[in-house]
This record gives C-alpha cells, sequence and structure tokens, in this order.
C-alpha cells in the first residue's frame, strides 16, 4: 500500500472538504505516519474514515475528530497541553507538533508503556507520560493551557480537570453515556468546550461523537 499517497488523499477528502482550515494540523497530518500506530494486521485500514481498534476495548479516533478537536482548541506554540487517553499515542504525536509540551495519560499500562516507546522511537521529545487515573488530571504541571479528553466522561466533566484549565485555557472533553453493544457502545454524546476566563468557567456543546468510556479504577468502572 502506498502510505503517503493514502495520507495526502486523507488531508484532502477527509480534512479539507469537511472544513479544517489550520494549516499546522494539516501539514502535521500529512506527515505523521498513521500506520505507525495501529497493528500490522489493520495497516490497510490507516487512513479509513473511521476509527480502527488498537485492543485493550480501544481505538484510533477517526482522523477527522483528531484534526477537529484539536482545532478547536486553537493550540499555540508555547501551550503546555494535558492529554487524556493517551491511546496508541497518534494524537499525542499531533499535539506535540503543535504545542510546547504535552503531559499525557494512559491508563492501561501496557498502551502507556507501547506508546512511551513508539514516540521516543520516532525522535518526539516535548512530551512526558505517565500511566494513571486521567479523571485526576496531573495535578503536579498544573494549570495548563489546553487540555483534551479522548474518551468520553458519563454525564459531567471530572472536576478535578475543570480545575486545572489555566486562566484562558480550554478542554474538550466528549461526555455522555455509553449505551449498547461493543468497543464505543450506541449511547448519546456530545464533545463539549470548557473555557475559564477570570474565576467562571464557560462551556458550550459542539456536536456529536462517539468514544470509548473515561475509564476511572476508583469507580470501577
Amino acid at each position: 500500500m502506498d502510505f503517503e499517497r493514502a495520507r495526502h488523499e486523507m488531508v484532502q477528502t477527509q480534512l479539507k472538504k469537511r472544513g479544517i482550515k489550520d494549516r499546522r494540523i494539516l501539514e502535521a497530518l500529512s506527515e505523521i505516519p498513521r500506520e505507525e500506530f495501529i497493528d500490522s494486521s489493520f495497516s490497510g485500514l490507516a487512513y479509513d474514515d473511521g476509527p480502527i481498534s488498537i485492543g485493550y476495548n480501544q481505538t484510533i479516533s477517526q482522523p477527522y475528530i483528531v484534526a477537529k478537536m484539536t482545532e478547536l482548541l486553537e493550540i499555540n506554540s508555547t501551550d503546555r497541553v494535558l492529554e487524556i487517553g493517551s491511546g496508541c499515542g497518534y494524537q499525542t504525536a499531533l499535539l506535540a507538533r503543535l504545542a510546547g509540551h504535552v503531559y499525557s495519560i494512559e491508563i492501561i499500562q501496557e498502551l502507556a508503556e507501547k506508546t512511551q516507546e513508539r514516540l521516543t522511537r520516532m525522535g518526539i521529545k516535548n512530551f512526558s507520560m505517565r500511566q494513571g487515573d486521567g479523571n485526576l488530571g496531573w495535578i503536579e504541571e498544573a494549570p495548563f493551557d489546553k487540555i483534551l479528553v479522548a474518551a468520553a466522561s458519563a454525564n459531567h466533566a471530572p472536576p478535578a480537570l475543570v480545575e486545572q484549565i489555566a486562566e484562558g485555557g480550554k478542554m474538550i472533553i466528549p461526555l455522555g453515556e455509553r449505551a449498547g453493544k461493543g468497543i464505543l457502545g450506541t449511547g448519546e454524546q456530545y464533545l463539549h468546550i470548557f473555557s475559564r476566563i477570570g474565576r467562571e468557567i464557560i462551556s458550550s456543546r459542539v456536536f456529536e461523537v462517539r468514544f470509548v468510556p473515561l475509564i476511572s479504577p476508583s469507580k470501577g468502572s
């Protein structure tokens, strides 16, 4: 398979035609090899318009969703970004191309270890990763200019994450129940953006999405 050609077509048809305008995101996703983040048995699906299983009941998100969530955050080159749900590291790699430093948390130990090794092997240096409960954020490094949560919280944004949004910062997170069978379920979920202006937190709903649930070991889920 010609991955370079498939990558170019993905950017043109899945991103540009759907309204992704941020030049830095388009350039980054035209260069980041998505096939390197999935099992070789799925490599032929690397640039398909949809999520792909990465094992452990987790997925690599649809390219458009990765790009759109990132674009909505309006990341600057000096931003300190917190990512909840590292997964295979594809989103992490994009954030690292755009931000000053990325702090990424993955609850599944095996995924955290594999992703740490993969990103290091790819020469990405401006990231820190640890295994842990994403609901709690990374208090030692807070606050963060931007927070991206790549898993759905059932009814509300975790309070610890809201507290870790810096002044003038933003968080994007899927909210909603996961119902039905399958990795992604069938329940209603919507992306929400939380912005901190002074002491006030302003939230808005963006559009419907489908994500795996945000796991919390303290709640046994």
